[in-house]
């Protein structure tokens, strides 16, 4: 592909700049790789509110 050549081009109609630039970053936005999403973590007071783990019944009765 040369520098000239364009990278697409408009077949039929005449878009306006503005629907040209939503074709542009809807283009720009879709061949990006999506980013993998951050990993969340758990505050240890929103922990404290779930359920234990199933350790037995010996160790329901301790102090966590």
């Amino acid at each position: 592909m040369s520098a000239e050549e364009p990278l697409f081009r408009v077949v039929r109609g005449v878009p306006t700049a503005e629907e040209l630039a939503a074709l542009v970053g809807a283009i720009i936005t879709r061949s990006r790789p999506a980013a993998a999403p951050a990993p969340t973590t758990t505050s240890a007071w929103a922990r404290s509110g779930r359920p234990a783990p199933a350790r037995g019944w010996r160790a329901a009765g301790l102090p966590r």
